[in-house]
């Protein structure tokens, strides 16, 4: 089989995605508009009866001063991932960005390679020797990613490495936590929580912790806690711009595509979370919460209002996006990691970001630059 790659438009694009299951919300159209800094353009792969089979949201970010671009494909592109002729889907999109000025392309094939269960995560947690989730012995394999994986290293694609000592890549997370919700009632799911998820959700209500849907004015309360939540948790907080561009962008495209969450208690709002939705695949994406009241547990209460709504919109899973690598007790991310193994569902590991050099010199100058960072 031979496919034709041409850039489609954005109606194309979307009519695509409404088509899909699921697919990564950083491959919908309107994810490009959350991203000024980047051109977005839209890809369409045609078979020979012209049909569009697969799609890709690729940014291109310039380099100062000269009409050269990195491409970056996050999460995507979207196409048959176990076609036997990967490289009859792959060839012409590098052909295409070479065409465009692209002297790197940056893909990230949301592929399956490992699952652990909850219980896996929490016995290598348990571990004294145990310093990594990847070193740690996985509950479930999937074969064709590692075939997969051989396939992209012979066509000249080059793996990128996991991410810092923490496990979070510079690009899309390669850890991720997610609760399967196919096939199970939310009775079932709330089984699967543990006892202190259980125990903490009984204790908000008692308290009387209110979780409510907010609108677009509710997202200066949402960043306010957010700042604070960065300041401790040591990590760079994202302009509250950036946050009323996504809710505009996303909204736009569906209404449901993006939802903002507040817990308060006393007529305060102690956590906040914003949450996406494509198909039938939720994220809790990003989340806030202040250090003030923590005792009436706001963070489980708006996790699970999330997950019943989530529940209720028919989702396929719920997936609580990043987590650490590491497991090292020192480590502040180790906590969140805990919380999120508290919902009992499974870490999953993709099969990570790959480049493809199509300029040697410039993506080795691209390299030792991000190394330096």
């Amino acid at each position: 089989m031979t496919y034709h790659l041409k850039v489609i438009t954005r109606e194309e694009h979307l009519a695509f995605v409404m088509a899909q299951p699921s697919m990564s919300h950083t491959q919908v159209p309107s994810w490009g508009e959350v991203k000024p800094d980047w051109r977005a353009r839209s890809l369409g792969w045609f078979d020979e009866e012209g049909r569009l089979v697969g799609a890709g949201l690729v940014l291109l970010r310039p380099l100062p001063k000269i009409k050269r671009y990195l491409a970056y494909l996050p999460e995507g592109p979207v196409i048959d991932w176990a076609a036997p002729d990967i490289e009859q889907w792959l060839r012409p999109m590098l052909a295409h960005l070479k065409e465009q000025g692209a002297f790197s392309v940056k893909m990230g094939p949301p592929v399956v390679a490992r699952r652990w269960s909850a219980d896996a995560v929490k016995a290598a947690i348990a571990d004294p020797q145990a310093r990594r989730l990847r070193d740690a012995e996985a509950t479930a394999h999937e074969p064709r990613a590692f075939d997969l994986a051989d396939r992209l290293r012979r066509m000249g694609w080059q793996q990128a490495e996991p991410g810092g000592e923490d496990g979070f890549a510079a690009g899309q997370p390669r850890y991720v936590f997610q609760v399967p919700f196919a096939g199970h009632s939310l009775e079932e799911i709330r089984q699967g929580l543990n006892q202190q998820w259980r125990r903490n959700i009984k204790k908000a209500e008692k308290a009387g912790v209110k979780v409510v849907q907010g609108g677009y004015e509710d997202l200066a309360a949402f960043h306010t806690i957010y700042t604070e939540t960065a300041e401790r948790d040591r990590f760079i907080p994202r302009p509250l711009g950036y946050f009323q561009r996504m809710w505009n962008a996303l909204r736009a495209e569906h209404p449901d595509r993006m939802r903002l969450y507040l817990a308060s208690h006393e007529g305060e709002v102690l956590a906040a979370a914003t949450m996406i939705t494509v198909g039938g695949h939720v994220w809790y994406s990003y989340g806030a919460s202040t250090s003030r009241k923590r005792e009436v547990q706001p963070n489980n209460a708006i996790q699970w209002q999330m997950m019943c709504d989530a529940h209720e919109l028919g989702a396929a899973v719920y997936d609580f996006r990043g987590i650490t690598d590491t497991l090292d007790e020192s480590n502040h991310l180790l906590g969140l990691l805990r919380f999120k193994v508290g919902s009992g569902g499974e870490a999953i590991e993709y099969l990570g970001e790959w480049d493809y050099p199509l300029n040697k010199v410039l993506h080795k100058a691209l390299d030792l630059y991000m190394s330096r960072r």
